[in-house]
């Protein structure tokens, strides 16, 4: 079998993105990077793909006249490399309904979906008092961390802990989960009815 094929999206520094290239140099691990695409130049993420051999391509919002006339330009370039996957891995842009019907997306989330959504999961964690968070991988729809549910992963909140050492944790863990489930799907295929998520001989 091909692997299959990933295009990455980034906004920052890319460690999540890192986690896939290392984990994609292992002809077993069933996929490769194929192209890795930011909304901003000069970050991080691009000179890690770049310093991988991996295309790389960027759309700024500010260079186009209207949000829909970015994310189709977005979906056209996505669309040279045939992913199998597309992987939000810390991109800061809300993709189109259009965009996600194109292609399957996924994303994480540093909580426990559905709770604590949005910008600051690990701070709303830590005041509300939760004993356990953690990580979440999901099928990217139309609300914010919203979509199906692919993957899970607890991280027990320490006593002291401040949210720059619970998100440490959290990202953490998070890459481990990101790297093992994109690994399962390219290996085993995935499924995604309603809410429900499939991988592997459960997916046939």
């Amino acid at each position: 079998m091909q692997p299959a094929r990933l295009v990455v999206l980034v906004s920052g520094s890319g460690t999540n993105l890192q986690a896939l290239i290392d984990a994609c140099a292992d002809p077993a691990y069933g996929a490769r990077v194929v192209a890795v695409g930011a909304d901003r130049d000069g970050i991080e993420g691009l000179a890690r793909a770049e310093r991988a051999g991996i295309p790389t391509f960027s759309r700024s919002v500010t260079d186009f006249e209207t949000r829909e006339g970015w994310d189709e330009s977005l979906a056209t370039v996505v669309e040279r490399f045939e992913p199998d996957v597309v992987v939000s891995a810390g991109f800061m842009k809300l993709l189109s309904a259009r965009f996600l019907d194109r292609f399957l997306t996924l994303n994480t989330h540093p909580a426990l979906c559905p709770a604590f959504p949005g910008m600051h999961g690990p701070r709303d964690a830590l005041a509300y008092g939760v004993k356990v968070t953690g990580a979440t991988l999901f099928v990217v729809d139309a609300g914010v961390d919203t979509g199906p549910i692919v993957a899970q992963v607890p991280v027990e909140v320490h006593e002291g802990d401040d949210v720059e050492s619970l998100h440490e944790r959290i990202k953490t863990a998070e890459r481990a989960m990101l790297v093992d489930a994109v690994g399962r799907i390219a290996r085993e295929g995935i499924t995604v009815e309603g809410r429900r998520v499939r991988i592997g001989a459960a997916a046939r």
